[in-house]
């Protein structure tokens, strides 16, 4: 759903109220996009793992189109088959469904698995990686750039940052929250099927804040001695929904508990007023047209954040419509504005659109009425 909103403020920079180890953080209030808190957030970073987030995220839009289905047959390749670090031990013409692929990638990190959905998506992991680096770029990622589509390598070329981080996960957990049938499983069994038989494999999820912070509900983690350990974080509190992004922690405990207090502090100043706008419209009347009146509707819905504690029950909203609605009427287009305001501050606005199209009126219609008046 479109959301419209107005920033409350600038994020709060390093050194106030928070201090974590990590050199580069952020944090987000994922519905607005809000940055919160940030520090060294555009620094280019080495992601490893948390580069899988773009992989999971493409992942999901095949589905969406139809391109791929869940119940696909996932064919392993001897390429994939032969990633290093963490993996699921995919064997070479092992087949396993796209859903499975997506669990071995999401729950325990599999890069053999990430490399076979890749290419099950665009044919190779060359063109994949193309689509992933025109994605970031659609997002406005400004400072990542992809080489593989797992995130193993420790090629100086193979970048993102805490921010743009933040942005993929941001796209991919609003769009497609499905994901989170899939981050928030803790431990789940596989099958391979090789040609030596078949034997189960358990899946254990790498991001252990599921475990440690009641709150959390996914998302990546990443590490190699070049980017040391990474973790999106995503959670949710009393219909706040965060992402903290740590980037370069010195080890394990330490990008948990960054999370954690990122998260802790995100969801004590983090106040949000939500008008879902779902209520009707009066119609508006129409000149020179062949009916009176076109109805109308909100463009979506308005949310706004305040980090100041302010009374958000005062929120005042006011409607203004434009001076004449003249024939021909474009369903969609702009028909006025919903402006929010709390206190002497104006905080955000909405479009109001027009929700069908109205034709203008042509000699016929108009001696149509003629002719209805003289009968009356």
């Amino acid at each position: 759903m479109l959301v419209l909103f107005l920033w409350a403020g600038c994020p709060v920079k390093a050194g106030a109220a928070v201090e974590v180890s990590a050199p580069s953080v952020i944090l987000m209030e994922a519905s607005t996009g809000q940055v919160i808190y940030e520090n060294n957030a555009d620094e280019h970073r080495s992601p490893a793992s948390v580069t899988k987030i773009m992989t999971l995220l493409l992942t999901f839009e095949a589905l969406e189109s139809g391109k791929v289905h869940l119940d696909d047959d996932v064919i392993t390749s001897a390429h994939a088959k032969s990633m290093g670090g963490s993996q699921v031990y995919l064997e070479e013409g092992e087949i396993q469904s796209l859903d499975t692929m997506i669990k071995c990638v999401t729950v325990a990190s599999g890069n053999d698995a990430a490399v076979a959905l890749a290419e099950h998506i665009a044919g190779s992991e060359t063109d994949f990686v193309e689509m992933m680096n025109k994605k970031a770029a659609e997002l406005g990622m400004q400072n990542t750039r992809f080489e593989d589509c797992c995130g193993l390598t420790d090629s100086d070329g193979h970048f993102t940052s805490a921010r743009d981080v933040a942005i993929m996960s941001r796209e991919l957990i609003t769009k497609y929250p499905a994901v989170y049938n899939y981050s928030g499983i803790w431990m789940e069994d596989i099958t391979h099927v090789t040609r030596q038989g078949s034997s189960a494999f358990t899946l254990a999820n790498t991001n252990k804040l599921l475990k440690q912070y009641p709150y959390a509900t996914g998302l990546k983690t990443g590490s190699t001695s070049k980017a040391k350990y990474c973790l999106s974080a995503t959670a949710k509190k009393d219909g706040v929904e965060l992402i903290a992004v740590i980037m370069g922690a010195p080890d394990p405990k330490s990008r948990v508990s960054d999370a954690k207090i990122l998260l802790n502090y995100g969801f004590s100043v983090s106040h949000l007023y939500v008008d879902e706008n779902k209520d009707p419209l009066d119609p508006v009347s129409i000149s020179g047209a062949v009916k009176e009146e076109a109805m109308v509707e909100y463009e979506g819905e308005f949310r706004y954040l305040d980090l100041t504690g302010a009374d958000l029950t005062g929120m005042e909203k006011t409607f203004t419509y434009k001076e004449e609605h003249r024939a021909p009427i474009v369903k969609g287009e702009i028909a006025g504005e919903v402006t929010y305001r709390l206190g002497n501050e104006t905080v955000g606005k909405v479009h109001i659109l027009y929700a069908e199209d109205v034709e203008r009126a042509g000699y016929g219609d108009y001696l149509k009425e003629i002719f209805k008046a003289f009968l009356l």
